[in-house]
């Protein structure tokens, strides 16, 4: 009836939900998590966390974000450090300046910032590393690959 094979199960094994901000709620101030981060309403702060950030259609993060990986659907300005992949949906809008490994960008997406592409394992912020990085033209919408000059 009961084993005595007892395993440490992650967050995802146990099936715990991503902490959430709802569409209708605005907060300021900083925000630090190691679990996955999902923003439908508005932030003005910082989040960092060990996992992903989501921002929904409706969510709003204007400050410092530091994650390992992000999906972007709705609005955000100022500075994001992913050390992974960060994947910009139709619906984005993006300002200010990011620091990644990979990058998605979905046509239709609004990415205005200055960019800094990072191999796997670098330092995200701080770094001093050589880059590639390229700013898009004020107001102008992605409609294909993002091309490093």
């Amino acid at each position: 009836m009961f084993s005595d094979n007892k395993k440490t199960r992650t967050m995802s094994e146990i099936g715990s939900q991503p902490n959430r901000i709802e569409k209708n709620t605005r907060i300021k101030g900083d925000i630090v998590s190691e679990a996955d981060f999902r923003i439908d309403g508005k932030l003005d702060g910082n989040v960092k966390t060990s996992g992903k950030v989501v921002i929904g259609k409706d969510g709003y993060i204007h400050g410092k974000v530091e994650c390992v990986n992000a999906d972007i659907e709705g609005n955000f300005n100022g500075e994001l450090f992913v050390s992974d992949l960060l994947s910009l949906k139709s619906t984005a809008v993006i300002e200010g300046s990011i620091s990644v490994s990979k990058l998605a960008v979905e046509p239709g997406a609004s990415f205005n910032a200055t960019c800094s592409m990072k191999g796997k394992g670098t330092p995200m912020s701080g770094s001093s590393a050589s880059s590639s990085s390229f700013k898009s033209t004020l107001g102008s919408k992605v409609n294909g690959p993002a091309k490093a000059s």
